[in-house]
């Protein structure tokens, strides 16, 4: 067995697994700043998921299927954020309507305009690999690193963009002072819940991106094709300290448990089912080993 080039395959397939993952925990981590726990992550998802890969053949635009699933989920999330904040609706309730919503609505319309309820395949262009030719060559790390989509790389720039708002911007530095003490910074003649709200759409944004990053690269749209991937960046986002370097790290720890999962199924004969349970359990493991890792460093101090 090619130990080197299977490694490096199930490498590069986490890199490409933790696309999704690292925007939807970027969306989450705003919202987390602000102090409000959204779990609405999964609906925002599925809708970017739809609109992007819909407005993309449409348009034959990957471009305006990128921004169309982006503004559909913010749109969304804007709806989910009226609801909890202006109507002080409860924050779990709107969040676990907004999943229902997502989800149901993608199933009726892709019955009303595509016929069915089950996968929708489209004709898009095919995404770019901007550093396949060049650096795609170079041994292990050619595969792993530079093989891969856009999409990728884009996630990699907002890792950066978000945490240099959040740390270096007056935006920023608004919504981790609502999350720490928004009696202060409503003392300061601010809204609170405008940072609230502003927080809200963007994480609609960040997990429309998410949705897209699933739905283009595979040409098609899959009925909750989020799988899960919603409330394993909320795990991230606890384990990563709320800070996006260390976030989308464990976005690549969750995503090379799910490469290794699936390349699993054609190695060990064990039921298939117990294989796929791999990144859910590696999820678990990881929140309690965080939660005991924390727990002890209080008992320290």
């Amino acid at each position: 067995m090619n130990w080197a080039g299977t490694t490096g395959t199930i490498a590069g397939n986490a890199i490409a697994a933790m696309t999704p993952l690292i925007f939807a925990a970027l969306g989450g981590l705003f919202t987390e700043l602000t102090g409000m726990l959204n779990i609405a992550l999964e609906g925002l998802i599925l809708i970017g998921a739809f609109f992007g890969i819909v407005a993309a053949s449409m348009t034959q635009s990957l471009f305006a299927g990128l921004v169309a699933g982006s503004l559909a989920a913010a749109v969304l999330a804007w709806a989910y954020g009226s609801a909890t904040i202006r109507l002080k609706a409860n924050i779990f309730v709107t969040g676990l309507a907004a999943n229902i919503f997502a989800s149901g609505l993608t199933v009726v319309l892709s019955r009303q305009w595509f016929g069915t309820k089950s996968v929708v395949a489209f004709k898009i262009p095919e995404l770019a690999r901007p550093f396949a030719g060049l650096l795609g060559s170079i041994p292990f790390f050619g595969p792993a690193l530079f093989s891969h989509t856009v999409l990728v790389y884009l996630s990699w720039f907002f890792v950066i963009a978000a945490a240099v708002i959040i740390r270096r911007t007056p935006l920023g530095m608004k919504i981790r002072a609502t999350g720490a003490n928004a009696e202060a910074v409503a003392a300061s003649g601010f809204r609170p819940d405008a940072y609230r709200l502003i927080a809200i759409v963007l994480s609609g944004f960040f997990c429309g991106m998410a949705g897209v990053s699933l739905s283009l690269p595979l040409a098609a749209y899959v009925p909750n094709m989020s799988a899960g991937r919603g409330w394993i960046a909320l795990v991230a986002i606890y384990l990563g300290a709320k800070s996006p370097g260390k976030i989308a790290l464990a976005c690549f720890i969750f995503a090379l448990a799910e490469s290794y999962s699936n390349y699993a199924q054609g190695l060990f004969r064990i039921p298939a089912e117990f294989i796929l349970m791999i990144p859910y359990a590696a999820t678990l493991i990881a929140l309690v080993a965080g939660s005991l890792a924390k727990r002890a460093g209080k008992a320290k101090g």
